[in-house]
């Protein structure tokens, strides 16, 4: 058997992508990264959120050996992918309007504290309504989004505005409309969405750039380490109960 063709130019795509975020959104990334040290410093606490596949950039930074321990998920139930049936209705519940607000006002997350969302889009009701209120109540917004679609599409917020209209800082995933990397002979539909990786690795790159800030100022980065290397169960207790106030996955 012949090696992919096909798979070579996905991982040929993806390299480019992230090649690209890290060279062109250095300055929003490290911009993100302070505001989150800033953050953790003033005592204040991390809420992410994404809707439908949106949402596992979000995930992958909550509780996560390697990660920090304050990043908590903003979880809008019902859009976190393909926890519904049927999965339609994740998509449908980004447009309804009123969501986001509901969702927020019963939240622990209150001014000064900070909130990661990402939407690939941006266009639809539930990132930006989530947005326009965290600002509101008097949260830190970053955004990660593809800007291409601001460019491009119309929003289906009622303002008219897209996630990137309601952030204090904006990294862009220089994701294409459609979110497919790949097209071949005999395959009508663009195909092999490179999201996921690049969004993942913007993630990560804020979180590195926090603990690398967080080290300049003298303050050791609230870490989790993994729960299936020797010690790392006592190392999350003594985390956990540390800074207790300012983790809510867990009673």
């Amino acid at each position: 058997m012949s090696d992919s063709m096909l798979a070579g130019q996905f991982f040929d795509a993806a390299i480019g992508l992230l090649e690209r975020v890290r060279d062109e959104e250095a300055g929003p990334i490290a911009a993100a990264g302070a505001a989150i040290a800033d953050t953790v410093e003033a005592g204040g606490r991390l809420f992410a959120f994404g809707a439908g596949h949106s949402s596992l950039a979000a995930q992958d930074v909550v509780y996560r050996a390697g990660g920090l321990a304050l990043m908590n998920l903003l979880a809008v139930p019902g859009t976190l992918g393909v926890d519904v049936m049927p999965a339609t209705l994740g998509s449908a519940l980004e447009r309804v309007e009123g969501l986001a607000g509901a969702v927020l006002d019963s939240s622990p997350a209150s001014a000064g504290d900070l909130l990661v969302i990402i939407s690939l889009s941006g266009r639809n009701a539930l990132p930006v309504e989530m947005a326009v209120n965290a600002q509101a109540l008097g949260l830190k917004v970053i955004g990660v989004t593809s800007v291409a679609y601001a460019d491009g599409t119309r929003s289906r917020h009622v303002s008219g505005g897209f996630l990137r209209d309601h952030c204090d800082i904006v990294i862009d995933s220089k994701i294409a409309i459609g979110d497919a990397e790949l097209t071949t002979k005999g395959v009508e539909a663009p195909f092999a969405p490179a999201s996921t990786v690049v969004t993942s690795a913007v993630m990560q790159a804020v979180m590195a750039t926090a603990a690398e800030r967080l080290v300049e100022r003298g303050i050791e980065p609230p870490l989790l380490r993994s729960g299936n290397v020797d010690g790392g169960h006592e190392w999350n207790g003594r985390v956990m109960a540390e800074y207790a106030d300012r983790i809510f996955y867990r009673h």
